[in-house]
C-alpha cells in the first residue's frame, strides 16, 4: 500500500524487453536510477503510481519486472532511457498518512486535455476511463502518475481537475505536463468499494 506522496523522481536507466531475450512475451524490464538507499529484493515500490517488485538492486539503482498484463493497462511499454518517473516506497504501519490511500493499482490511462495558470497553481483538466470518473467526486482524492491529488472540479462528464501546488510541481513530473500528454490514473478505493457494493443490492 501507498499514499501516493512521492518520495524520489527516478530515470528509467534502461528497458527492454524480456530482459532482452528478444522473446518480446514475457513483459519488460527496467532499470531505475533512485537515491533510495536499504531497497531490498521483493520489496515494492510504486513507479508513475505502478506498484513493481524490486528484482535487484544496485548502487543507486534498482531493477523491476512489469508483466505483459501491467504493460497492457499502462504507459509502461512507452518508457524510454532517459524518462522521469514518480517513485514511492510502500507505507509502513508507523508512517505518516499524508495523502490517502493508494493500492498502486493502476485503473487506467487518462489524457490532459488543459493545463492553465490560476494564481500559484497549476490547474490540469485530465479526460479519465469511465470507470474512474463514476468512482470520483468533488473534493474527494484520485492519484495521477502516483501523486495523491484532490478533486478540485468535474468541468464536464469523464473529466476531472486537479490543482498541482508549487511544491508538488517542484517534488514530481507532473509539473511538466502539457495538453495531450497522458497519465496514470488510479480512482480512490473506497469509492470502488461503495460502487461495488451498490451493485451487489440490486
Amino acid at each position: 500500500m501507498f499514499t501516493g506522496i512521492v518520495s524520489a523522481i527516478g530515470r528509467i536507466e534502461s528497458a527492454s524487453p524480456n530482459g532482452g531475450s528478444g522473446k518480446g512475451d514475457g513483459g519488460r524490464v527496467l532499470r531505475i536510477r533512485a537515491p533510495y538507499r536499504g531497497l531490498k529484493k521483493g520489496e515494492s515500490i510504486a513507479v508513475n503510481g505502478a506498484c513493481l517488485t524490486v528484482e535487484k538492486v544496485a548502487k543507486g539503482s534498482f531493477t523491476v519486472h512489469a508483466v505483459q498484463t501491467t504493460l497492457g493497462r499502462t504507459l509502461i511499454g512507452d518508457w524510454q532511457k532517459g524518462s522521469a518517473v514518480n517513485l514511492e516506497r510502500a507505507v509502513r504501519a508507523a508512517d505518516l498518512m499524508g495523502g490517502h490511500i493508494v493500492q498502486g493499482h493502476v485503473d487506467g490511462v487518462g489524457t490532459v486535455e488543459r493545463v492553465a495558470e490560476a494564481d500559484d497553481a497549476l490547474l490540469l483538466d485530465i479526460r479519465v476511463p469511465a470507470e474512474v470518473a463514476e468512482t470520483t467526486i468533488l473534493h474527494g482524492a484520485i492519484t495521477v502518475d502516483g501523486v495523491s491529488l484532490t478533486v478540485n472540479a468535474l468541468p464536464s462528464a469523464g473529466v476531472v481537475q486537479v490543482s498541482l501546488v508549487p511544491f508538488t510541481r517542484e517534488h514530481t513530473t507532473l509539473g511538466t505536463l502539457a495538453r495531450g500528454n497522458r497519465v496514470h490514473v488510479e480512482a480512490d478505493v473506497l469509492g470502488k468499494y461503495v460502487r461495488q457494493l451498490c451493485r451487489s443490492e440490486r
